[in-house]
Parts: C-alpha cells; sequence; structure tokens
C-alpha cells in the first residue's frame, strides 16, 4: 500500500461530533448501491451534512471517490475543513504549540488556559472573517480543535447566540495535535470542494448517478435529548419534511440517496413520522449506540435508520 493510500485509509473525523457516524459505518457501508461495491468507484459524492465527516472518510479509504462535495451550514466547521484542505502543516504546529503549553500545566493552570481560549474564541467570532483565508483562519481552527479535545465529554455545541459553550474536561493526558490524522484528512480533501450553506445548496451538483449521503440533525426521540444543536439554528420537524422534499426532488433526478436519521419508535412505537415523510422508500432499522449523554445510565443500543431509495 502506497503512503498516498495509507493516509486516506487512516483518515478518520478531526473533530469529535455529536451524532458522528462511526459506530454505523458498517450498516451504511452494507447498504451502499451494488454497483459502487462491485466496481470500488464512485464519480461524484456529495454530503450535504457532513458533521465530523465519517462517511466521507469511510468512503475515501474504501473507494476511489472521483470528486466530493462537502456542505454544512456551521460556518466553523467549514472552517476547519479548509484550514486542514490547504494550511495542514501550519495547523499542526500551532497545536503542537497548544498541546505542549496544556500538558505542561498542572490541572488548575490547564481549567484556566481552557476557559481563556474558549472566551476568545467566542469573542472573535462576531468580527472573525470566514470568507477570505488568512494565517487568521489557522489561529481559530487551533482553538476550535484545542477546545474539543479538552472540552467536558469531548463535542462541539453552541449556545443560541453561536458561542461555544461546553465545560472543562478532566482528561489526564489528551490528544490535541493528532499530526498524522490531520495529514490524513487533508490528503482526503483532494478533489473535494467544501461549502457554507443550507443542504438545498448541494442540489445544483447532483445528477444521475450521484451518490448522496444525507446525515441531518437527528429529530429527538425523547422530550429531553436532542441532537440539533450543532449550529445555532438548529433543524426542527420543519426542516425534516424540507428535507423529504429534497430526497424525493433529487430521486427524481436518479442521483443514489442514503439518509440517516434517529428512528422515534426507540421511544414511542407508534410514531411513525419518518414511515410517512419517506412513504415509498427503503426503510431499514440498524442498532446503533448512544454515545453523547451527561447521563451514562442512558449510554446504550438504540435503533437508527437508514433510508434508500434503492
Amino acid at each position: 500500500m502506497t503512503l498516498a493510500n495509507q493516509q486516506l485509509a487512516s483518515a478518520k473525523p478531526f473533530l469529535k461530533w455529536a451524532g458522528g457516524k462511526t459506530q454505523l459505518l458498517d450498516e451504511l457501508g452494507k447498504r451502499l448501491p451494488a454497483n459502487i461495491i462491485e466496481k470500488g468507484v464512485i464519480d461524484r459524492y456529495i454530503e450535504p451534512f457532513v458533521g465530523g465527516g465519517a462517511m466521507f472518510f469511510y468512503l475515501k479509504g474504501r473507494f476511489e471517490v472521483k470528486e466530493a462535495f462537502l456542505y454544512d451550514i456551521n460556518p466553523e466547521l467549514v472552517l476547519g475543513y479548509k484550514t486542514i484542505q490547504k494550511s495542514p502543516q501550519k495547523l499542526i504546529s500551532r497545536l503542537k504549540e497548544l498541546e505542549d503549553e496544556y500538558l505542561s500545566k498542572a490541572e488548575q493552570q490547564r481549567q484556566e488556559m481552557f476557559y481563556s481560549i474558549r472566551s476568545s474564541y467566542n469573542s472573535q467570532a462576531e468580527t472573525f472573517n470566514y470568507k477570505k483565508y488568512s494565517a487568521a483562519w489557522v489561529d481559530r481552527v487551533a482553538y476550535m480543535i484545542f477546545l474539543n479535545k479538552t472540552c467536558y465529554n469531548g463535542l462541539f455545541r453552541q449556545n443560541s447566540k453561536g458561542g461555544f459553550n461546553v465545560p472543562f474536561g478532566r482528561y489526564k493526558n489528551p490528544s490535541i495535535c493528532g499530526a498524522e490524522n490531520i495529514l490524513a484528512v487533508s490528503h482526503a480533501l483532494k478533489n473535494t470542494r467544501i461549502e457554507l450553506g443550507d443542504f438545498i445548496k448541494s442540489a445544483a451538483h447532483i445528477e444521475a448517478g450521484t451518490l448522496v449521503y444525507l446525515d441531518p440533525p437527528y429529530r429527538p426521540i425523547s422530550t429531553t435529548s436532542s441532537f440539533t444543536s450543532y449550529a445555532k439554528d438548529g433543524f426542527d420537524d420543519d426542516d425534516q419534511r424540507r428535507l423529504a422534499k429534497y430526497f424525493r426532488e433529487m430521486d427524481e433526478k436518479k442521483a443514489f440517496l442514503m439518509l440517516s436519521n434517529s428512528d422515534p419508535k426507540n421511544e414511542n412505537p407508534s410514531d411513525d413520522f419518518f414511515e410517512q415523510l419517506y412513504a415509498g422508500y427503503r426503510i431499514d432499522r440498524a442498532l446503533a449506540s448512544r454515545m453523547i449523554n451527561c447521563d451514562a445510565k442512558k449510554r446504550g443500543h438504540i435503533y437508527e435508520l437508514i433510508i434508500t431509495n434503492y
């Protein structure tokens, strides 16, 4: 295996992401279109909600993906992907500085460093230029990764004003830099277009034979849970209906569509919200682990939906 192929095979999400698909990848992989599995080639791949990118990296490590388009509505996430694509070595250097400084400190000083960086990160957002690449991108993405690796439960969450609001996590020896993975991610992002925007924006590049994987913010499976706080605007039932309309429109283009979501029947066996939205399509249920929950007793196995048009 060449170094390039080794990097593609080893690339994995550079952030821990609420609703990440790492533990569902085998189930998703088994349900790919037969012609893609047989040929090992994906001519065009589109992911309208890239999030942590677990499915993208999974496919890049196993198939020849000729071109890819990744979209997300979260500007911080898009900034991260673009910076790793453009300047992986500069980002690694900055992360190594932060890692060395953090690990040299006692817990109280680590906590002070965490909250100082969190404050700087949040206050910077109002005036930050997300459109024009500059050295400031490297610093901001380094801060985002640092906060993700050192915060409580290791997740990215924003409040209604868009501020990162996860508290300090007491990890003894967190891996903050992850140089090898950043290089692998940068390599995987070759021939990839990364765009900020609503999922509808991706429709312009979808045509017959395009593989589209849809991983929207999950519909909460109970009144006390929510997977929608990955961006300040959330994703409600009306958005789920917009997505189902988009799904049908892309189906008419003869694209290969795969969508995952939470299964409401985990909590309410009579809730047929998705059965109604995706009537006429294949709806499978797969076991997945609910890993991100502040209450350890509520972490366990649940069913998730995998919906395809083929």
